[in-house]
């Protein structure tokens, strides 16, 4: 195992007031349209078919404005635990919490979009420190990819999905985690995929809400329920995916608009908590006010709101059609996630699953909609995945 080196540095988080100040200035003299022309009361999920509804978009800048505390989360970060080390010439921002356990494995987890380290704040320590004794304990490392939070921003292209593993590899090796297990949603599911699949003698397996399968399969012999989940993923990519290529294609673009209007990142964002999270109307109905704002609040004081979108210019649609990944796998389709792929063209890519779940609720933010079940879960599915590797 190697020995943890010098390269990496304590960080800590802290805005200024006067960022803070013109955030609050900015979102009290915010222009905002008119209402949408589908009004209807709430609750009602076809409140949201033209985007943020007028209403709820006003409550949230009202509350962010005045109710809303973002030094409640940097001083948690900071307790927490904060990095940073240069890898390939950009600095890379980490959460690190080791475990007070003896046994306790290395467990990388990568966040996607639109979220942050803001994705995992919730079950961090449970994952490092179980109240169950029976239940395994992890040495938790949480990076914010190139171009998130406090990442660095790349400054040329080259940052997709593949670098990016390449990265975490090195950066658990400077911790002197030679070898760890993985998880990852979104982006940070692809990411997993791609360590797991090209870096077998680190990886000792991986726990993932993401799974792709190659291209060219048929629905052959498919349930009519998997086959509902194909047709609703192709669904979603045809019809409600245009943020995705916009991001694609024209990311600075929509950066301009992201970087200099906090309503505007606000709305961006919130968009998707409320149309990927299992929800009746509302994201808030199980994710806080708080931790959504969390999120955006670390997306405006970095002025990430660009650099995080490149990601999709870097690498939609990249991963390797030839890459399987062969150390044991968990793979858990939430039922809401805007993409679930079934089993039989995931054990076409993923050949040592040793652990699937389905479970009855739950969408695209499971450790933010469901932390409890996440964690049990994401424990459950390590453990199978440790002992299949022994």
């Amino acid at each position: 195992m190697r020995r943890p080196t010098s390269d990496v540095q304590a960080f800590e988080a802290h805005a200024s007031d006067a960022d803070l100040d013109e955030l609050r200035a900015r979102l009290a003299a915010a222009r905002l349209p008119e209402a949408e022309t589908v009004y209807r009361a709430a609750p009602d999920p076809s409140r949201w078919d033209q985007g943020v509804p007028l209403a709820d978009l006003v409550e949230v800048v009202n509350y962010w404005r005045t109710g809303y505390n973002w030094r409640s989360f940097e001083e948690r970060l900071n307790r927490m635990g904060q990095f940073r080390t240069t890898i390939d010439d950009l600095g890379i921002h980490f959460l690190h919490r080791r475990s007070a356990r003896a046994d306790a494995t290395p467990l990388l987890l990568t966040h996607g979009w639109p979220d942050s380290i803001a994705r995992f704040i919730d079950v961090v320590d449970e994952l490092a420190d179980p109240k169950d004794t029976n239940a395994p304990a992890f040495h938790v490392v949480v990076p914010s990819l190139p171009g998130f939070g406090y990442s660095d921003k790349p400054a040329t292209t080259g940052w997709g999905t593949e670098k990016i593993a390449a990265a975490w590899v090195e950066l658990m090796g400077r911790l002197g985690y030679g070898k760890f297990v993985a998880h990852g949603g979104d982006w940070g599911g692809n990411i997993t995929t791609v360590l797991g699949g090209r870096f077998p003698a680190h990886v000792l397996g991986i726990h993932t809400t993401f799974a792709e399968g190659p291209p060219g399969l048929t629905t052959d012999g498919l349930t009519a329920a998997e086959r509902t989940w194909t047709e609703e993923t192709r669904d979603f990519w045809r019809h409600r995916a245009a943020y995705a290529k916009q991001q694609a294609t024209r990311p600075q673009t929509i950066g301009y608009s992201l970087v200099d209007s906090p309503v505007g990142l606000l709305a961006w964002i919130l968009d998707k908590f409320a149309e990927w999270s299992d929800t009746a109307d509302s994201p808030f109905e199980t994710i806080s006010i708080d931790r959504v704002l969390d999120d955006v609040t670390l997306y405006w004081l970095t002025r990430t709101g660009a650099s995080a979108a490149r990601i999709y210019y870097e690498s939609h649609n990249s991963l390797d059609p030839e890459l399987r990944v062969d150390v044991p796998s968990a793979l858990t389709m939430y039922p809401r996630d805007v993409e679930k792929c079934p089993r039989p063209w995931a054990q076409e890519r993923y050949r040592q699953i040793v652990r699937w779940r389905t479970p009855e609720t739950g969408g695209h933010f499971p450790s933010l909609e469901v932390p409890e079940y996440f964690v049990k879960d994401l424990q459950e599915g390590l453990a199978e995945v440790l002992a299949a590797h022994r």
